[in-house]
């Protein structure tokens, strides 16, 4: 069994290798992407005043406070202390606000932003009779390229996985490649398992090389462990590889298997906060997005480098990825076909 596998394996890798169109073009999309974004949005300005609201969500709509009538800001709902406050230190928000008792606020004097938003708080709260508790968080800002490199590599990840070996797959079988194995004693959870090892080793050495080449020029951030981040990419692999070979399982068509893929790839990059965090969204869209293997890979990932996540902290994510690896393997295998009709 093993040798069949490694067999499958290897002739993968050599196919990908020797199309070097595609090795290139993998290695060069994520790193001219970070390059553009560093010089457009290396300040990490943002264009308006986000403030965070301590709370149940539900309850924002019934405050009455002047302030959160204040134009040209976004309030958010924050449910966590912590993590609202973590957020103020990382100038991920501009200020932090409780209006139930005792009613406060929590801002990093360094914040340019947080300067200005903590001056029209004062302005609104003193025509409310001026009761806010003032405390101060310090902490180093986070730059966009800072926090869009996860989004980055996890896009390259998922299009690489998904295009990668689905729509291979479909061109295997169109072109009778799969006919020609089904006369061999190559089993379908087999061919299933080589395919998944060849996109693994492909995609993690890609996703090493680019993070390590952004990481060194852009002096991108890593508060956590390198370890835990290699573990969420192989993870996120395999989960995207198996969600791959479960769309292509009975597809005969390419363009049916490109529009299958698109029709998961589009929802996932512009849910899973590729390129925007999903905090001001509605709880149905927010919920929605953790049905996507992307939305964990990139939780984690931030996580992991911004925060300085531990394995306990990300375990969470760790468990929706493997359960949703083990479901899409199971499912793909199990209506696996090896003949076009």
């Amino acid at each position: 069994m093993f040798k069949r596998i490694y067999a499958i394996f290897r002739a993968r890798n050599l196919e990908f290798v020797r199309d070097r169109a595609t090795l290139a073009w993998n290695i060069v999309l994520p790193l001219a992407l970070m390059g553009g974004l560093s010089l457009a949005f290396g300040g990490g300005d943002r264009n308006e005043y986000t403030i965070g609201v301590l709370g149940d969500p539900a309850s924002l709509a019934d405050e009455t406070h002047p302030f959160l009538e204040t134009r040209y800001i976004e309030f958010v709902p924050v449910e966590n202390l912590a993590d609202g406050q973590r957020k103020v230190a990382r100038h991920q928000l501009d200020l932090l606000l409780r209006l139930d008792e005792p009613p406060g606020y929590w801002v990093n004097p360094d914040s340019a932003k947080g300067y200005f938003a903590e001056r029209a708080l004062l302005q609104a709260d003193a025509s409310a009779g001026g009761r806010m508790l003032k405390e101060n968080i310090e902490g180093d800002a986070i730059r966009y390229v800072d926090w869009v490199l996860p989004g980055i590599l996890g896009m390259n990840m998922m299009f690489s996985c998904l295009f990668g070996v689905g729509y291979v797959v479909v061109r295997y079988r169109k072109n009778g490649f799969l006919k020609r194995l089904r006369a061999t004693p190559l089993q379908p959870l087999e061919f299933i398992v080589a395919q998944v090892a060849s996109r693994m080793l492909l995609v993690l050495s890609i996703t090493v090389l680019v993070f390590t080449g952004t990481h060194l020029l852009l002096d991108t951030p890593v508060e956590g462990s390198y370890l835990n981040l290699f573990l969420i990419a192989s993870l996120g692999t395999i989960c995207m590889v198996a969600l791959g070979l479960m769309v292509a399982a009975r597809v005969t068509s390419e363009e049916l298997a490109g529009g299958l893929l698109n029709m998961i790839n589009w929802p996932m990059m512009l849910l899973s906060g590729v390129w925007f965090s999903l905090e001001s969204a509605g709880s149905f869209v927010q919920n929605l997005a953790k049905a996507f293997p992307l939305t964990h890979i990139l939780d984690a990932s931030r996580a992991v480098m911004l925060d300085g996540a531990s394995l306990a902290d990300i375990t969470p994510n760790l468990l929706a990825l493997g359960i949703m690896s083990v479901v899409f393997l199971a499912l793909g295998a199990r209506v696996f076909r090896w003949n076009p009709l």
